[in-house]
């Protein structure tokens, strides 16, 4: 799986770093897909995707472990040009490889935040709206019926992020990618201690890790 941004002017911006979630919001069902346990995903087609949000980082060196690519972008260059894409009134497409997502989109929020002790990366958190030309509603009980709508729904409840463990990680490694450092690994054992067992190092490919808050 591949994600891709692409302006009018040919340039194609490709993410270094693959999220472990995708959250897709349809207007009434919110559907996310956990892309490390489950890989290349079809969502499916046929409905109209309102609201696309992933966050992932920006590394400042490449590590083969995480990166889909050698030639990664240097991290404020990267975080510079989603910000310009973001600020122009232009849309831009959004593709996801292996996936139905192939549409146009415009970015309406990107927040970065950068962590101590891990100098040079930059962490970053991407929300994208379908673009649509804008309609006029002057139906009021057409309003009303989509505030009743709104208020109607039940509230969702937040899931424990889990972990997949693959062939050649460490909890050291997925600390870094699910915490943002390194020296994390001993939440997630304290977290997973009975799957894991007494010894830290001995994580086998297939367990499920629960991510601590």
């Amino acid at each position: 799986m591949e994600i891709h941004l692409k302006d009018g002017a040919g340039n194609d911006f490709h993410f270094p770093v693959n999220p472990e979630e995708i959250t897709i919001s349809r207007g009434k069902a919110l559907e996310t897909v956990n892309i490390l346990s489950l890989g290349e995903y079809d969502f499916p087609a046929g409905e109209k995707v309102k609201e696309i949000a992933f966050s992932s980082f920006f590394p400042a060196v490449y590590d083969e472990g995480y990166c889909n690519y050698r030639e990664i972008p240097d991290p404020q260059e990267a975080m510079n040009l989603l910000t310009k894409m973001m600020n122009s009134k232009q849309p831009v497409r959004l593709i996801i490889t292996g996936t139905a997502v192939n549409v146009l989109v415009m970015i309406s929020a990107h927040n970065t935040t950068f962590k101590g002790g891990e100098p040079g990366d930059v962490y970053f958190e991407l929300t994208a709206r379908t673009w649509r030309n804008m309609k006029v509603h002057t139906n009021a009980a057409a309003a009303a019926g989509k505030l009743a709508r709104q208020a109607s729904r039940p509230d969702t409840k937040p899931k424990p992020k889990t972990y997949t463990v693959k062939t050649g990680d460490t909890l050291s490694k997925i600390a870094k990618l699910e915490l943002g450092s390194s020296a994390k690994w001993q939440a997630i054992y304290n977290a997973n201690a009975k799957v894991i067992g007494k010894d830290p190092n001995k994580i086998k490919p297939g367990q499920k890790l629960v991510m601590p808050s």
